[in-house]
């Protein structure tokens, strides 16, 4: 059973300047929660029980904000506000390590998975980037991990894009596809319209083999010093099955302004507390 998860938090978060100078980007709210916290929550309805975030000198408020505050918790007790103490402190953090490896300096999400070899060993293990959000009843982790244990292979979260945006996607191209299974043949980083052998992208959810390990160490660094993931899963289809999944369900990408706004809308509108109220905002406005 896969127990790991690690998550590559180590970036500057460039595009929500000048709101990510002092608050890290993943630490930005979605309606009251911060968006990494989205995606540490799926992987703990997974199973899973360490948390090992990739993480920078200048990113310790995602430390904090995962310790169990007890000051605070007092204070919310002494004032009869008992109802905010899950919202503080949840339980579901409570049998749960979370550990935190220093990038010295941005190399790539390649480089960002390899700093956590020391802490995987040899099992399997699941990377999540927090700027993905998604929302369905079975989340994405669940999805992939599934077809992990009827495999024994890595398993890469996927989606089909709008052909227009197929350059900010990483894309594959399809072997043998049995219903929303797919075995990789190769895959191509933003590739240009023209050369995308697919319309299908690759999410931000994987679940890992431990000879992913071998194969970063194998990939030569691009013409900007960075260790591309991508480039180690093709040397890992050279010598092993990897599978894709198409994932069924609403994805995000909180990487963006506009997709950022889209989630806090459409999780607001799913909110019934406030469904109504932004419902009239939205009408207010148009």
């Amino acid at each position: 059973m896969i127990k790991k998860a690690v998550l590559p938090v180590a970036g500057l978060g460039t595009r929500f300047l000048p709101a990510s100078k002092a608050t890290p980007k993943e630490m930005l709210p979605i309606i009251d929660k911060p968006l990494v916290q989205y995606a540490v929550e799926e992987a703990i309805k997974e199973g899973i029980n360490e948390i090992i975030f990739i993480t920078s000198n200048e990113k310790n408020s995602i430390e904090r904000h995962f310790k169990k505050n007890k000051k605070i918790e007092t204070r919310l007790i002494r004032s009869g506000k008992n109802n905010f103490v899950e919202k503080l402190n949840p339980k579901i953090f409570e049998n749960v390590t979370f550990k935190y490896v220093i990038q010295k300096s941005q190399k790539g999400l390649g480089d960002a998975v390899l700093q956590a070899e020391k802490y995987i060993k040899n099992e399997s293990f699941v990377v999540l980037l927090p700027d993905d959000l998604f929302i369905s009843k079975k989340t994405c982790l669940n999805q992939i991990i599934s077809l992990n244990k009827k495999t024994d292979s890595t398993v890469i979260g996927l989606n089909k894009v709008d052909k227009a945006k197929i350059h900010k996607y990483g894309v594959i191209k399809p072997g043998i596809v049995k219903n929303k299974i797919i075995q990789i043949s190769d895959m191509v980083e933003k590739p240009l319209i023209k050369n995308a052998p697919s319309d299908i992208a690759i999410l931000g959810r994987y679940v890992f083999t431990p000879s992913i390990f071998k194969y970063l160490k194998k990939v030569k660094r691009d013409s900007s010093n960075e260790i591309q993931l991508t480039n180690a899963i093709k040397l890992q289809i050279e010598h092993e099955e990897v599978f894709g999944c198409i994932y069924n369900g609403q994805k995000f990408d909180c990487g963006s302004k506009e997709g950022f706004v889209h989630a806090t809308i459409a999780l607001a509108l799913k909110d019934k507390t406030m469904n109504r109220k932004i419902k009239k905002i939205i009408r207010d406005i148009i």
